[in-house]
Protein backbone atom coordinates (compact mmCIF):
# COMPACT_ATOMS: atom_id res chain seq x y z
CA UNK A 1 0.00 0.00 0.00
CA UNK A 2 1.22 3.77 -0.94
CA UNK A 3 2.48 5.89 1.68
CA UNK A 4 -0.31 8.44 3.65
CA UNK A 5 -0.92 11.59 1.56
CA UNK A 6 1.61 13.89 2.82
CA UNK A 7 -0.25 16.96 3.17
CA UNK A 8 -2.83 15.76 5.46
CA UNK A 9 -0.68 13.19 6.96
CA UNK A 10 -3.00 10.18 5.87
CA UNK A 11 -6.44 12.05 6.12
CA UNK A 12 -9.14 12.02 3.32
CA UNK A 13 -10.30 15.48 2.98
CA UNK A 14 -7.91 17.03 5.69
CA UNK A 15 -7.36 20.36 5.65
CA UNK A 16 -3.61 21.34 5.05
CA UNK A 17 -1.54 23.83 6.83
CA UNK A 18 -0.08 25.48 3.81
CA UNK A 19 -3.65 26.92 3.54
CA UNK A 20 -2.82 28.81 6.66
CA UNK A 21 -2.52 32.39 5.35
CA UNK A 22 -6.04 31.84 3.45
CA UNK A 23 -7.93 31.91 6.43
CA UNK A 24 -9.48 34.99 7.57
CA UNK A 25 -7.82 36.43 10.96
CA UNK A 26 -10.41 34.82 13.08
CA UNK A 27 -9.96 31.40 11.57
CA UNK A 28 -6.13 31.08 11.58
CA UNK A 29 -6.12 32.40 15.23
CA UNK A 30 -8.43 29.39 16.05
CA UNK A 31 -6.37 26.86 13.34
CA UNK A 32 -3.06 28.30 15.05
CA UNK A 33 -4.54 27.56 18.74
CA UNK A 34 -5.72 23.84 17.92
CA UNK A 35 -2.58 23.17 16.12
CA UNK A 36 -0.53 24.30 19.31
CA UNK A 37 -3.23 22.75 22.17
CA UNK A 38 -4.41 19.72 20.56
CA UNK A 39 -1.08 18.71 18.21
CA UNK A 40 -0.39 17.63 14.68
CA UNK A 41 -2.49 14.18 15.13
CA UNK A 42 -5.88 16.52 14.98
CA UNK A 43 -7.21 17.20 11.67
CA UNK A 44 -9.75 19.73 10.30
CA UNK A 45 -11.65 19.00 7.17
CA UNK A 46 -11.76 21.47 3.96
CA UNK A 47 -9.80 23.25 2.30
CA UNK A 48 -11.68 25.94 3.96
CA UNK A 49 -12.51 24.33 7.72
CA UNK A 50 -15.48 25.13 8.80
CA UNK A 51 -17.14 25.62 12.89
CA UNK A 52 -20.23 24.90 14.01
CA UNK A 53 -21.79 26.19 17.24
CA UNK A 54 -25.05 24.29 17.45
CA UNK A 55 -27.32 21.58 15.53
CA UNK A 56 -30.59 20.18 15.03
CA UNK A 57 -32.38 17.49 12.71
CA UNK A 58 -29.88 17.18 9.36
CA UNK A 59 -28.31 20.80 9.76
CA UNK A 60 -25.62 22.35 11.40
CA UNK A 61 -25.47 26.32 12.24
CA UNK A 62 -21.79 28.18 11.99
CA UNK A 63 -21.73 30.89 14.33
CA UNK A 64 -22.82 33.60 11.60
CA UNK A 65 -25.95 31.60 11.87
CA UNK A 66 -25.85 29.96 7.97
CA UNK A 67 -27.48 26.41 7.94
CA UNK A 68 -25.50 23.86 6.44
CA UNK A 69 -27.01 20.08 4.96
CA UNK A 70 -25.09 17.46 7.11
CA UNK A 71 -24.48 14.36 4.20
CA UNK A 72 -21.81 13.23 6.41
CA UNK A 73 -21.74 12.48 10.47
CA UNK A 74 -23.12 8.81 11.21
CA UNK A 75 -22.82 9.20 14.39
CA UNK A 76 -25.97 11.15 15.49
CA UNK A 77 -27.86 9.20 12.99
CA UNK A 78 -31.45 9.66 14.22
CA UNK A 79 -30.88 13.54 14.05
CA UNK A 80 -28.85 16.19 15.49
CA UNK A 81 -29.81 16.76 19.38
CA UNK A 82 -33.10 14.49 18.86
CA UNK A 83 -35.27 15.82 21.63
CA UNK A 84 -36.31 12.33 22.81
CA UNK A 85 -32.19 11.50 23.47
CA UNK A 86 -31.74 14.72 24.87
CA UNK A 87 -34.78 14.14 27.41
CA UNK A 88 -33.81 10.36 28.07
CA UNK A 89 -30.03 10.97 28.85
CA UNK A 90 -30.68 14.41 30.67
CA UNK A 91 -33.58 13.00 33.20
CA UNK A 92 -30.99 9.90 33.77
CA UNK A 93 -27.78 11.74 34.33
CA UNK A 94 -29.69 13.93 36.87
CA UNK A 95 -30.60 10.34 38.48
CA UNK A 96 -27.95 7.93 38.90
CA UNK A 97 -24.94 7.24 36.56
CA UNK A 98 -22.62 4.38 37.85
CA UNK A 99 -20.83 1.54 36.35
CA UNK A 100 -22.37 -2.28 35.46
CA UNK A 101 -21.36 -3.93 38.38
CA UNK A 102 -24.82 -3.42 40.00
CA UNK A 103 -28.48 -4.34 38.89
CA UNK A 104 -29.53 -2.59 36.74
CA UNK A 105 -32.78 -3.60 34.78
CA UNK A 106 -32.51 -0.79 32.42
CA UNK A 107 -29.13 -2.76 30.73
CA UNK A 108 -31.37 -5.78 30.70
CA UNK A 109 -34.25 -4.71 29.01
CA UNK A 110 -32.40 -2.44 26.19
CA UNK A 111 -30.29 -5.52 25.40
CA UNK A 112 -33.37 -7.76 25.24
CA UNK A 113 -34.48 -5.69 22.47
CA UNK A 114 -31.10 -5.34 20.82
CA UNK A 115 -30.92 -8.89 20.49
CA UNK A 116 -34.38 -9.00 18.71
CA UNK A 117 -32.89 -7.58 15.96
CA UNK A 118 -30.75 -10.22 15.06
CA UNK A 119 -31.05 -13.92 15.10
CA UNK A 120 -31.71 -16.28 17.98
CA UNK A 121 -28.31 -17.66 17.37
CA UNK A 122 -26.54 -13.83 18.80
CA UNK A 123 -27.40 -13.72 22.33
CA UNK A 124 -25.00 -12.02 24.25
CA UNK A 125 -23.64 -8.63 24.29
CA UNK A 126 -20.99 -6.57 25.97
CA UNK A 127 -20.70 -3.61 26.04
CA UNK A 128 -17.58 -1.03 25.49
CA UNK A 129 -17.72 2.52 25.00
CA UNK A 130 -15.72 2.90 21.49
CA UNK A 131 -16.05 0.94 18.57
CA UNK A 132 -12.63 0.35 18.30
CA UNK A 133 -12.79 -1.34 22.02
CA UNK A 134 -15.90 -3.31 20.30
CA UNK A 135 -13.18 -4.20 17.57
CA UNK A 136 -10.54 -5.14 20.21
CA UNK A 137 -13.08 -7.28 22.32
CA UNK A 138 -13.80 -9.00 19.19
CA UNK A 139 -10.58 -10.25 18.26
CA UNK A 140 -9.94 -11.26 21.60
CA UNK A 141 -12.77 -13.18 21.46
CA UNK A 142 -11.95 -14.63 18.72
CA UNK A 143 -8.09 -15.36 19.32
CA UNK A 144 -9.21 -16.82 22.46
CA UNK A 145 -12.18 -19.88 20.94
CA UNK A 146 -10.16 -20.30 17.98
CA UNK A 147 -6.17 -20.53 19.67
CA UNK A 148 -4.95 -19.05 16.45
CA UNK A 149 -3.41 -15.30 16.22
CA UNK A 150 -3.99 -14.68 12.48
CA UNK A 151 -6.39 -11.88 11.19
CA UNK A 152 -8.00 -11.12 7.45
CA UNK A 153 -9.01 -7.87 6.39
CA UNK A 154 -9.26 -6.08 3.09
CA UNK A 155 -6.84 -3.93 1.44
CA UNK A 156 -7.84 -0.57 2.88
CA UNK A 157 -9.60 -1.61 5.63
CA UNK A 158 -10.48 0.64 9.17
CA UNK A 159 -11.49 -1.02 12.20
CA UNK A 160 -10.05 1.38 15.04
CA UNK A 161 -7.74 3.00 16.73
CA UNK A 162 -6.49 0.92 19.58
CA UNK A 163 -2.62 -0.60 19.18
CA UNK A 164 -4.21 -3.87 18.01
CA UNK A 165 -6.90 -2.30 16.15
CA UNK A 166 -5.06 0.00 14.40
CA UNK A 167 -2.57 -3.03 13.10
CA UNK A 168 -5.23 -4.60 11.26
CA UNK A 169 -6.85 -0.74 9.40
CA UNK A 170 -4.87 -1.20 6.56
CA UNK A 171 -5.42 2.93 5.76
CA UNK A 172 -3.43 4.08 8.70
CA UNK A 173 0.07 4.36 6.00
CA UNK A 174 3.49 3.37 6.58
CA UNK A 175 3.82 4.36 10.06
CA UNK A 176 1.53 2.53 11.91
CA UNK A 177 2.83 -0.97 10.32
CA UNK A 178 0.21 -3.58 10.05
CA UNK A 179 0.38 -6.65 12.23
CA UNK A 180 2.76 -9.97 11.50
CA UNK A 181 0.03 -12.14 11.78
CA UNK A 182 -2.63 -10.19 9.35
CA UNK A 183 -3.28 -11.08 6.03
CA UNK A 184 -5.40 -8.71 3.43
CA UNK A 185 -7.90 -9.61 0.64
CA UNK A 186 -9.13 -7.82 -2.72
CA UNK A 187 -12.37 -5.98 -1.63
CA UNK A 188 -15.00 -6.92 -3.28
CA UNK A 189 -15.41 -3.93 -6.41
CA UNK A 190 -17.48 -5.01 -8.60
CA UNK A 191 -17.09 -1.99 -10.54
CA UNK A 192 -13.27 -2.47 -10.94
CA UNK A 193 -13.14 -5.75 -11.35
CA UNK A 194 -15.45 -5.38 -14.38
CA UNK A 195 -18.83 -7.55 -15.71
CA UNK A 196 -17.37 -10.94 -15.96
CA UNK A 197 -15.79 -11.26 -12.21
CA UNK A 198 -17.53 -12.54 -9.74
CA UNK A 199 -16.01 -10.82 -6.54
CA UNK A 200 -17.78 -12.87 -4.36
CA UNK A 201 -15.83 -16.30 -5.43
CA UNK A 202 -12.70 -13.93 -5.71
CA UNK A 203 -13.15 -13.21 -2.12
CA UNK A 204 -13.42 -16.63 -0.99
CA UNK A 205 -10.71 -17.34 -2.95
CA UNK A 206 -8.46 -14.91 -1.78
CA UNK A 207 -9.78 -15.91 2.09
CA UNK A 208 -8.62 -19.55 1.01
CA UNK A 209 -4.97 -17.89 -0.16
CA UNK A 210 -4.66 -15.89 2.88
CA UNK A 211 -5.27 -18.99 5.26
CA UNK A 212 -3.12 -21.14 3.29
CA UNK A 213 -0.14 -18.09 3.59
CA UNK A 214 -0.59 -18.03 7.80
CA UNK A 215 -0.15 -21.85 7.43
CA UNK A 216 3.20 -21.89 5.53
CA UNK A 217 4.38 -19.26 7.90
CA UNK A 218 3.22 -21.32 11.36
CA UNK A 219 0.00 -19.19 11.97
CA UNK A 220 -3.30 -20.07 12.99
CA UNK A 221 -5.82 -18.56 11.43
CA UNK A 222 -8.39 -16.65 13.73
CA UNK A 223 -11.34 -14.19 11.93
CA UNK A 224 -11.83 -12.23 9.10
CA UNK A 225 -13.42 -9.14 9.91
CA UNK A 226 -14.83 -6.62 7.47
CA UNK A 227 -17.32 -3.70 7.21
CA UNK A 228 -20.63 -5.05 6.03
CA UNK A 229 -20.47 -1.72 3.34
CA UNK A 230 -16.80 -1.70 2.97
CA UNK A 231 -16.85 1.61 3.69
CA UNK A 232 -13.23 2.35 3.68
CA UNK A 233 -12.52 0.37 0.60
CA UNK A 234 -15.31 3.01 -1.54
CA UNK A 235 -18.50 1.55 -0.50
CA UNK A 236 -19.08 -1.54 -1.88
CA UNK A 237 -22.57 -2.37 -2.35
CA UNK A 238 -23.19 -4.52 -5.06
CA UNK A 239 -24.44 -7.09 -5.63
CA UNK A 240 -26.10 -8.34 -2.41
CA UNK A 241 -25.16 -11.72 -1.14
CA UNK A 242 -21.33 -11.78 -2.61
CA UNK A 243 -20.03 -12.06 1.48
CA UNK A 244 -21.99 -15.51 1.33
CA UNK A 245 -19.01 -17.78 -0.12
CA UNK A 246 -16.23 -15.52 1.35
CA UNK A 247 -17.64 -16.59 5.01
CA UNK A 248 -18.10 -19.75 4.06
CA UNK A 249 -14.45 -20.32 2.84
CA UNK A 250 -14.25 -18.47 6.88
CA UNK A 251 -15.51 -21.08 8.79
CA UNK A 252 -14.51 -23.79 6.52
CA UNK A 253 -10.91 -22.84 7.67
CA UNK A 254 -12.16 -22.85 11.41
CA UNK A 255 -12.42 -18.88 11.74
CA UNK A 256 -14.37 -16.49 12.47
CA UNK A 257 -16.14 -13.71 11.15
CA UNK A 258 -16.35 -10.99 12.80
CA UNK A 259 -18.75 -8.25 11.10
CA UNK A 260 -18.45 -4.61 11.77
CA UNK A 261 -21.61 -2.70 11.81
CA UNK A 262 -20.38 0.58 13.20
CA UNK A 263 -20.84 2.25 9.61
CA UNK A 264 -23.67 -0.26 8.06
CA UNK A 265 -25.78 -1.02 11.12
CA UNK A 266 -29.01 0.22 13.27
CA UNK A 267 -31.01 0.79 9.74
CA UNK A 268 -28.39 2.86 7.61
CA UNK A 269 -28.87 0.37 4.35
CA UNK A 270 -32.83 0.53 4.22
CA UNK A 271 -33.73 -2.70 3.32
CA UNK A 272 -32.29 -3.62 7.03
CA UNK A 273 -31.47 -3.31 10.32
CA UNK A 274 -27.53 -4.93 9.69
CA UNK A 275 -25.53 -4.40 6.78
CA UNK A 276 -24.59 -8.15 6.63
CA UNK A 277 -28.14 -9.18 6.50
CA UNK A 278 -28.46 -7.91 3.35
CA UNK A 279 -26.23 -10.82 2.33
CA UNK A 280 -27.78 -13.49 4.08
CA UNK A 281 -25.39 -14.59 6.40
CA UNK A 282 -24.39 -15.34 10.00
CA UNK A 283 -21.73 -13.46 11.91
CA UNK A 284 -20.43 -15.46 14.88
CA UNK A 285 -19.36 -11.36 16.87
CA UNK A 286 -20.89 -8.59 15.66
CA UNK A 287 -18.93 -4.89 16.24
CA UNK A 288 -21.17 -1.50 16.76
CA UNK A 289 -20.45 1.48 17.87
CA UNK A 290 -20.98 5.64 16.92
CA UNK A 291 -24.85 5.67 15.81
CA UNK A 292 -25.48 3.46 18.86
CA UNK A 293 -26.41 6.37 20.95
CA UNK A 294 -26.19 9.63 19.10
CA UNK A 295 -23.21 10.74 20.16
CA UNK A 296 -23.01 9.90 23.57
CA UNK A 297 -20.08 6.67 24.20
CA UNK A 298 -21.34 3.73 23.86
CA UNK A 299 -20.27 0.09 21.54
CA UNK A 300 -20.17 -3.56 22.20
CA UNK A 301 -19.96 -6.62 20.67
CA UNK A 302 -22.93 -9.03 19.98
CA UNK A 303 -21.86 -12.84 20.31
CA UNK A 304 -23.06 -16.11 19.74
CA UNK A 305 -23.32 -17.36 23.72
CA UNK A 306 -21.28 -20.20 23.55
CA UNK A 307 -18.39 -18.07 22.24
CA UNK A 308 -18.47 -16.05 25.68
CA UNK A 309 -19.15 -19.30 27.85
CA UNK A 310 -15.40 -19.84 28.48
CA UNK A 311 -14.24 -16.72 27.66
CA UNK A 312 -16.09 -15.32 30.49
CA UNK A 313 -14.74 -18.16 33.02
CA UNK A 314 -11.46 -17.59 32.32
CA UNK A 315 -10.52 -14.12 30.93
CA UNK A 316 -11.52 -10.86 33.42
CA UNK A 317 -13.05 -7.90 31.34
CA UNK A 318 -14.78 -5.14 33.15
CA UNK A 319 -14.79 -1.58 31.28
CA UNK A 320 -15.56 1.18 33.91
CA UNK A 321 -18.48 3.27 32.13
CA UNK A 322 -19.37 0.72 29.00
CA UNK A 323 -23.11 0.10 29.26
CA UNK A 324 -23.28 3.08 32.24
CA UNK A 325 -27.45 4.04 32.78
CA UNK A 326 -26.69 7.39 30.56
CA UNK A 327 -25.64 5.52 27.58
CA UNK A 328 -27.57 2.70 27.71
CA UNK A 329 -30.53 5.71 28.41
CA UNK A 330 -29.30 7.26 25.08
CA UNK A 331 -29.45 4.35 23.21
CA UNK A 332 -32.69 3.22 24.10
CA UNK A 333 -34.00 6.15 23.22
CA UNK A 334 -32.48 6.13 19.34
CA UNK A 335 -33.64 2.50 19.21
CA UNK A 336 -37.42 3.75 19.83
CA UNK A 337 -37.10 6.55 17.76
CA UNK A 338 -35.55 3.93 14.73
CA UNK A 339 -38.90 2.42 15.54
CA UNK A 340 -40.95 4.58 15.81
CA UNK A 341 -40.21 7.21 13.29
CA UNK A 342 -39.92 4.31 10.71
CA UNK A 343 -36.42 5.51 9.82
CA UNK A 344 -35.10 2.72 8.59
CA UNK A 345 -37.91 2.74 5.89
CA UNK A 346 -37.02 6.12 5.41
CA UNK A 347 -33.62 5.50 4.64
CA UNK A 348 -34.71 2.94 2.12
CA UNK A 349 -37.18 5.35 0.26
CA UNK A 350 -34.82 8.29 0.35
CA UNK A 351 -31.62 6.21 -0.27
CA UNK A 352 -33.28 4.88 -3.57
CA UNK A 353 -34.72 8.78 -4.41
CA UNK A 354 -30.89 10.06 -4.08
CA UNK A 355 -29.40 6.83 -6.09
CA UNK A 356 -31.60 7.64 -9.07
CA UNK A 357 -30.79 11.27 -8.48
CA UNK A 358 -27.00 10.73 -8.66
CA UNK A 359 -27.18 7.83 -11.53
CA UNK A 360 -29.72 10.77 -13.95
CA UNK A 361 -27.13 13.42 -13.33
CA UNK A 362 -24.11 11.20 -13.70
CA UNK A 363 -25.33 10.47 -17.37
CA UNK A 364 -24.32 14.35 -18.21
CA UNK A 365 -20.23 13.84 -16.62
CA UNK A 366 -18.19 10.96 -17.60
CA UNK A 367 -15.88 12.35 -14.94
CA UNK A 368 -18.16 10.19 -13.05
CA UNK A 369 -17.26 6.34 -13.34
CA UNK A 370 -19.73 4.57 -11.33
CA UNK A 371 -22.61 5.93 -8.59
CA UNK A 372 -23.69 2.81 -6.10
CA UNK A 373 -25.53 2.74 -2.38
CA UNK A 374 -27.73 0.84 0.09
CA UNK A 375 -29.99 3.35 1.73
CA UNK A 376 -28.42 6.73 3.16
CA UNK A 377 -25.29 5.48 2.16
CA UNK A 378 -23.52 6.57 -1.22
CA UNK A 379 -20.54 6.54 -3.11
CA UNK A 380 -20.30 8.95 -6.27
CA UNK A 381 -16.84 7.77 -7.64
CA UNK A 382 -15.05 9.94 -10.15
CA UNK A 383 -12.19 8.61 -12.69
CA UNK A 384 -10.23 10.08 -15.43
CA UNK A 385 -11.53 8.04 -18.01
CA UNK A 386 -14.06 5.44 -18.59
CA UNK A 387 -12.32 2.54 -19.86
CA UNK A 388 -9.40 2.59 -17.64
CA UNK A 389 -10.94 3.65 -14.59
CA UNK A 390 -8.00 5.75 -13.59
CA UNK A 391 -9.10 7.51 -10.44
CA UNK A 392 -9.30 11.31 -10.43
CA UNK A 393 -8.72 12.55 -6.78
CA UNK A 394 -8.60 15.96 -7.84
CA UNK A 395 -12.12 16.73 -9.15
CA UNK A 396 -13.59 14.40 -5.97
CA UNK A 397 -11.60 16.86 -3.70
CA UNK A 398 -13.02 19.77 -5.70
CA UNK A 399 -16.66 18.56 -5.58
CA UNK A 400 -16.37 18.07 -1.51
CA UNK A 401 -15.01 21.60 -1.51
CA UNK A 402 -17.48 22.81 -3.54
CA UNK A 403 -20.45 21.35 -1.87
CA UNK A 404 -18.56 22.73 1.32
CA UNK A 405 -19.21 26.12 -0.04
CA UNK A 406 -22.52 25.37 -1.37
CA UNK A 407 -22.85 24.77 2.69
CA UNK A 408 -22.79 20.48 2.09
CA UNK A 409 -21.45 18.39 4.32
CA UNK A 410 -19.91 15.16 3.38
CA UNK A 411 -16.42 13.59 2.63
CA UNK A 412 -14.29 11.29 0.39
CA UNK A 413 -13.66 7.62 0.54
CA UNK A 414 -11.41 4.43 -1.32
CA UNK A 415 -8.18 3.54 -1.66
CA UNK A 416 -7.95 6.44 -4.08
CA UNK A 417 -9.81 9.03 -2.24
CA UNK A 418 -11.82 9.26 -5.59
CA UNK A 419 -15.30 8.68 -4.11
CA UNK A 420 -17.41 10.91 -2.39
CA UNK A 421 -19.06 9.59 0.90
CA UNK A 422 -22.56 10.42 0.97
CA UNK A 423 -23.72 9.34 4.74
CA UNK A 424 -26.44 11.66 5.65
CA UNK A 425 -28.58 11.27 8.76
CA UNK A 426 -31.48 8.93 8.94
CA UNK A 427 -34.31 11.36 9.26
CA UNK A 428 -33.41 12.68 6.06
CA UNK A 429 -36.45 13.51 3.92
CA UNK A 430 -36.92 14.19 -0.08
CA UNK A 431 -36.73 17.84 0.49
CA UNK A 432 -33.24 17.60 1.83
CA UNK A 433 -32.30 15.01 -1.03
CA UNK A 434 -33.23 17.56 -3.58
CA UNK A 435 -31.30 20.23 -1.94
CA UNK A 436 -28.39 17.91 -1.97
CA UNK A 437 -28.96 16.00 -5.78
CA UNK A 438 -29.02 20.34 -6.69
CA UNK A 439 -26.14 21.85 -5.18
CA UNK A 440 -24.22 18.50 -6.66
CA UNK A 441 -25.26 19.42 -9.84
CA UNK A 442 -24.21 23.17 -9.24
CA UNK A 443 -20.88 21.68 -8.40
CA UNK A 444 -20.43 19.88 -10.84
CA UNK A 445 -21.26 22.57 -13.37
CA UNK A 446 -18.92 24.89 -12.01
CA UNK A 447 -15.86 22.11 -11.63
CA UNK A 448 -16.16 21.07 -15.05
CA UNK A 449 -16.49 24.85 -16.44
CA UNK A 450 -13.20 25.72 -14.39
CA UNK A 451 -11.43 22.82 -15.57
Amino acid sequence: MSEAYSPTAGMQNGFDMALLNTLDAQERSIVERRQRLLGSAYKLMYQHPVQFVRAEGVHMYDPQGNEYLDCYNNVPSVGHCHPRVAEAVSKQIATLNTHTRYMNESLLDYTEQLIETFRSDLGSVMYTCTGSEAVDLAMRIAKFNTGGTGIIVTEYAYHGITSAVAAISTTMGKHVPVDLHVRTVRAPDAYRAGPNVDVGARLANDIDAAVEDMERHGIKFAAFIADSLFSTDGLLTDSVGFLKPAIEAVHKHGGLYIADEVQPGFGRTGSHMWGFQRHGIHPDLVVMGKPMGNGLPIAGVVAKPQLLEEFGRKIRYFNTFAGNPVCISAAQAVLDVIRDEKLMHNSKVVGDYLLSGFKEIAKCYPQIGDVRGAGLYLAVEFVKDQESKEVDRDITLQVVNGLRERRVLMSTTGRGENSLKIRPLLPFQIEHADVLLNRFEETMKEVVRNA
